[in-house]
């Protein structure tokens, strides 16, 4: 039998969740198979999923009929058939939850992508989203936006699990750790339990690679006349993301070295995981697996689209990387400064926040459009 890559990742301590969600996988058996024997141990989803799932897939017209019949707004007939997936997809993984001791076994749905910038709408969602899909082993997700940080820190206060998403920059990742403290802090500043509190951090990959190579091919395209600065430019295509992430992972470590993590760390407090998103390649060119190979190390999780998780499990070459090539990566991130470059990190992961918000404001509004022309084809004349 083929050896299957993806369980030889979690013995070098990082987590494979998947990055889809569906009633199809729920109601098939594929999902329970998935955790039962792919080594999957978390589920991941976005307005981009839920839109991709319910719009145009009969399977769930029972229920949005039903939700018509009962007199229900468009928005409350997509709750009720969110966390009806969601619900099924936490009692599917539960049992991870149980033997990883609440490390694993996570399905996260995320608050409504229009409120990204509402600091007590993102608080008040994610408290009803987690008392109305009712299971422990549920993750709201928050982006991290200047908005986003308190809120997180408020419900993680609250014993409300998070994952933080829409994590580009390193220094947005630092700003997250810190408000996943200060919220354990508070928390434990009540005599509160905080050992049961499970978060973690979503940094974002592929996105970073294609707005760098793209603005890298646009100079390309005008032409460069030095030979060596055309070589300096096709050196930095591909490998931003990477560099990236683990020059977040050292800071990673950093903090829970900290003072202030180590005393959460003795109340039973579990560390904030960094979990590689958007790990689906984007350039044909590349290693379809390189958001996997690259970054796999302790204390991780890496969630991965369908196509990837296949691909990962027939070929990924698993080995402990996450600490290789650290002053490469350094230098890399560095070099971006080179007038002969001129790329401004700080710029790009401002755009790709703003982007990534607007992925998915779209498809959550397209998913309602389509709702809606549902409710008014099943509604009584």
């Amino acid at each position: 039998m083929a050896t299957n890559h993806l369980l030889e990742i979690k013995q070098y301590g990082q987590s494979i969740w998947m990055d889809n969600l569906s009633r199809d996988i729920i109601q098939s058996g594929e999902l329970k198979n998935l955790v039962e024997n792919q080594g999957i141990c978390g589920i991941t989803s976005n307005p981009a999923i839920f839109e991709k799932a319910i719009a145009g897939n009969v399977i769930y017209d029972a229920d949005i009929e039903a939700g018509v019949r009962a007199g229900l707004p468009t928005y409350k007939i997509y709750e009720s058939l969110a966390f009806a997936d969601i619900r099924n997809a936490c009692d599917i993984l539960r049992p991870v939850y149980d033997a990883s001791d609440r490390l694993d076994g996570y399905v996260s749905i995320e608050v409504p992508p229009t409120i990204a910038h509402d600091t007590e709408a993102t608080i008040n969602e994610a408290r009803r989203y987690f008392q109305e899909v009712g299971r422990e082993n549920l993750m709201i997700k928050i982006p991290g936006t200047a908005a986003g940080l308190p809120a997180v820190e408020q419900v993680i206060a609250e014993g409300i699990n998070v994952n933080v998403t829409l994590l580009f920059s390193v220094q947005s990742y630092i700003n997250t750790a810190a408000a996943h403290i200060r919220g354990l802090e508070k928390r434990a500043s009540e005599g509160k339990d905080i050992s049961k509190v499970a978060s973690v951090a979503s940094f974002f990959l592929s996105r970073i690679d294609s707005n760098i190579d793209g603005k890298i091919d646009g100079k390309l395209k005008k032409g460069v006349d030095d030979i060596a600065i055309e070589a300096k430019l096709k050196a930095v295509k591909g490998k931003v993301a990477i560099a990236n992430a683990k020059i977040a992972y050292q800071e990673y470590k950093k903090i829970i070295e900290s003072d202030n993590w180590q005393a959460l760390a003795t109340k039973g407090a579990k560390v904030q995981r960094l979990l590689w998103a958007s790990t689906s390649t984007k350039d044909p060119n590349y290693n379809d697996v390189m958001y996997v190979d690259e970054l796999i190390g302790p204390d991780t999780v890496n969630t991965l689209p369908p196509a990837t998780i296949s691909a990962c499990a027939d070929h990924c070459n698993v080995a402990n990387r996450i600490e290789t090539g650290i002053q490469e990566a350094y230098n890399l991130i560095d070099n971006l400064k080179d007038p002969d470059i001129n790329i401004n990190i700080d710029t790009v992961m401002e755009e790709l926040l703003t982007e990534g918000i607007d992925k998915f404001v779209q498809p959550f509004q397209s998913l309602m459009n389509s709702l809606e022309g549902k409710v008014k084809l099943l509604s009584p004349v």
